[in-house]
């Protein structure tokens, strides 16, 4: 019995010591960057907060329903990571509401970041269309940067 708490003991030393550090998690910027998107109003061209919207965005496989935000004035959305030059986004303003489909098309630029991040995509030259078949919520679209580094920097504007 004095061996086996001995063996216990040892092994719950080694499980505490054995915790890595955080060296291997990405969460200091250093992932892929999400493409911003802020908000303005169309008779003004003055920025302006949305009281809720709802975002899909279309990875390759379907629509993916990235939920709703209330009271916002920006948006961070992912775009894809595979080989495509473009990635479908669609807006509404209401749960069952009329959506707004825009096609961000892009070059992409890869960096090795560290063996837990792996590589980073950066996305250059970035060319926003707004489906205008149908009505929808958003009026227009206005460029921002047009390249994604970070996420500092307002990418696309949708004009309501």
């Amino acid at each position: 019995m004095k061996y086996f708490k001995f063996l216990i003991m040892i092994c719950f030393m080694g499980m505490l010591f054995s915790c890595g550090g955080d060296d291997d998690i990405c969460e200091s910027g250093e992932g892929t960057p999400r493409l911003k998107v802020a908000f303005k109003s169309q008779e003004s061209g003055k920025e302006r907060p949305l009281d809720s919207l709802y975002v899909a965005v279309d990875y390759g496989s379907g629509k993916v329903q990235l939920g709703k935000l209330t009271k916002i004035d920006s948006r961070l959305i992912p775009l894809r990571v595979d080989e495509s030059p473009y990635t479908d986004v669609y807006f509404r303003l209401e749960n069952k509401g009329v959506e707004s489909h825009v096609r961000i098309s892009y070059t992409t630029k890869t960096e090795y970041v560290s063996p837990g991040c792996g590589i980073r995509k950066f996305y250059e030259n970035l060319d926003s269309k707004l489906d205008t078949t149908t009505p929808t919520p958003v009026k227009g679209i206005e460029a921002g940067q047009n390249f994604i580094e970070n996420e500092n920097k307002t990418n696309l504007f949708l004009l309501f």
